[in-house]
């Protein structure tokens, strides 16, 4: 059975996308097969691989279309996609209107669950009816957050969401973990932030992901930081998350 993980937090501008994307192809390059799934309706994760966007993820929850119908291949070895775009918004109203279960993501998966050993979910930066339920389906949330004030604040609201979930619906996921991102040593806001999410979630809190602009240019380029500087300091970060997933996933 595969192990699915959400990567959410209710504030943008985090890295969520360029840490699903690292956390995939990293556990690919270790022999995981893994799919993405992307549930954010700005389909990031396409343009991150060089691929282009479609409505999968509302082809899957909305058309009825097989999981099989919607997985593409990015060209990389053991790392498969579903694509979204800006219809994902619109498979959000759709199920919100028609009351769905908060298992309709779950139920949906099910299908492929045995054909991986990952499948990671990206949200989009927003509560709503499709991260619930994407935090619902999940076996593990890992909480991507910039080190500074406000992403913390969106990290300890996701937590209460998930609070929330688990009082109404019986969650069974547990944290993967928080990721800061964007850290850099030299700013007291870094270091502050830094320390003050270590008092809040202790142990949660995994190495951080310094600020580099390679992450940055990897989007540029299609590639993941893996093909672009498989030496570089961001890889190596990313790679004890990919270490840290393995050991409790």
């Amino acid at each position: 059975m595969a192990t699915i993980i959400t990567v959410a937090n209710q504030k943008g501008g985090v890295g969520k996308t360029t840490s699903v994307i690292s956390l995939s192809h990293g556990l690919a390059l270790r022999g995981k097969n893994v799919l993405i799934v992307d549930l954010d309706s700005q389909g990031q994760c396409a343009i991150a691989l060089g691929m282009q966007q479609e409505p999968g993820a509302f082809n899957l929850l909305i058309a009825d279309l097989k999981p099989g119908q919607v997985i593409r291949e990015t060209g990389r070895e053991n790392l498969n996609l579903i694509p979204g775009d800006k219809k994902t918004a619109v498979a959000q109203t759709v199920k919100s209107a028609e009351r769905a279960p908060i298992t309709y993501i779950q139920d949906a998966l099910k299908p492929i669950s045995r054909q991986y050993d990952y499948v990671i979910l990206d949200t989009a930066p927003a509560v709503g009816d499709l991260m619930g339920a994407a935090i619902y389906a999940s076996d593990l949330v890992l909480i991507p957050t910039a080190a500074d004030f406000l992403s913390s604040d969106g990290c300890l609201k996701l937590v209460e969401t998930m609070q929330a979930i688990k009082r109404d619906h019986g969650l069974r996921a547990d944290i993967a973990g928080v990721l800061p991102t964007f850290y850099d040593a030299v700013t007291k806001e870094s270091q502050a932030t830094l320390q003050d999410l270590k008092d809040r979630f202790g142990k949660h809190v995994l190495t951080p992901i310094h600020r580099t602009t390679m992450l940055r240019e990897c989007s540029a380029y299609g590639k993941t930081i893996y093909e672009l500087d498989a030496a570089s300091r961001a890889a190596k970060e990313y790679g004890e998350l990919v270490d840290h997933i393995l050991r409790i996933g």
